[in-house]
């Protein structure tokens, strides 16, 4: 299962952003770009929809392909009631061959974007977390990446995700925990939900700029 959040920021604040998750997170950041490809399944695959995600890394010396299955949100009271979704996720490394396999299995590409940025992947108490703030670009042409232009412009898009286990509540409130961090300058709520920009982000970026970080968690 997979806990996370999302949230836009104007472009103009995004180096702010970067030095309070430097402090916070206590890594080096890593740059980021990645094409991903939504594939939806065809009707000879059955009446049920399903819908995987190729990820290529585009940052890699060699291009490496990740697979991501996204199931729906857990119901219930207690899901339901969090800041944080909860869904099931299933994700495996595949070869570069593998946009082909799936083409032959009858699924058919949906859309595909290029995503730029950076990611932090750091420790939070016993839990993996990653940040991630993106360019979400669109291509003009079938996998013209090179000539991808933004789908938002001046807008960037922020995404807390962790990894959980069957008993998620722990991982979740972790998460949540994290993003009250980062309320001045953006908020971050359950995709699909949007809060839009935060009107703090001037002044909260202007304070970070002048004393260039934040604590260590």
């Amino acid at each position: 299962m997979e806990c996370v959040v999302q949230g836009i920021i104007e472009t103009q604040h995004v180096e702010a952003l970067e030095i309070l998750l430097q402090g916070l997170c206590g890594v080096r950041r890593e740059r980021l770009r990645i094409h991903e490809l939504c594939l939806k399944s065809g009707p000879n695959l059955g009446s049920v929809a399903s819908e995987v995600r190729l990820l290529c890394d585009l940052e890699q010396p060699e291009p490496t392909w990740t697979v991501k299955h996204l199931g729906g949100a857990i119901k219930g009271t207690g899901a339901e009631q969090m800041s944080v979704l909860v869904r099931n996720m299933v994700e495996s490394k595949a070869s570069k061959n593998v946009l082909r396999l799936f083409y032959a299995l009858g699924y058919k590409l949906d859309h595909e974007l290029l995503r730029v940025g950076f990611a932090f992947h750091f420790q939070r108490g016993a839990h993996q977390l990653t940040v991630t703030v993106s360019s979400v670009n669109k291509m003009l042409k079938l996998h013209s990446t090179d000539e991808a232009v933004p789908v938002t412009p001046g807008i960037q898009l922020v995404e807390v995700t962790a990894t959980a286990p069957e008993n998620y509540t722990d991982v979740a409130q972790s998460v949540a925990g994290f993003c009250e961090f980062l309320a001045p300058l953006l908020h971050l709520s359950k995709p699909g939900i949007s809060t839009g920009v935060v009107p703090t982000a001037a002044a909260a970026a202007a304070s970070l700029m002048s004393d260039g970080g934040g604590t260590t968690l």
